[in-house]
């Protein structure tokens, strides 16, 4: 008896498929940050902010994040990342951005009262970005801050 042979579209079919997944993989797998001279640009897969140096009000370490409702994004392992909402504040999003739920992460308050999370895989690199970015926000003339 001799099998059948699969039709050729069946077979790119699925090897596309193999591709968007191992592609959107690696989108998510991590946080791609780009730092030009005025503002921060933070990459998640599709989770994407820019935010100009000159709105940001405070920046701080802490060790967990506190407990938010997802509004859509997705945690896996020790990953969480997109847009939350805090039930104090329920019209403000919250956007995550944690590679490390492990690590300590970057509280960065922006437009006075708009938070984000944030921290990297490797915690040196996480306090680098935190030390950065706490000297832009000390950098701004005084007239910005109020």
């Amino acid at each position: 008896m001799k099998g059948k042979k699969r039709h050729w579209f069946y077979n790119l079919l699925i090897l596309l498929t193999v591709i968007v997944c191992l592609l959107s993989f690696l989108v998510h797998y991590k946080n791609w940050i780009r730092i030009d001279a005025d503002s921060i640009q933070i990459l998640s897969g599709v989770y994407y902010v820019e935010l100009p140096f000159t709105i940001m009000n405070e920046v701080s370490m802490v060790s967990k994040i506190p407990s938010l409702e997802r509004k859509n994004g997705f945690s896996a392992w020790e990953k969480e990342k997109g847009v939350f909402k805090d039930s104090l504040n329920e019209e403000k999003p919250v956007y995550v951005y944690v590679d490390n739920l492990r690590n300590q992460k970057i509280r960065l308050i922006y437009n006075d009262s708009l938070l984000l999370f944030i921290n990297l895989s490797d915690s040196v690199k996480t306090k680098e970005l935190y030390l950065y970015l706490e000297n832009k926000i000390a950098a701004k003339p005084a007239q910005l801050k109020q």
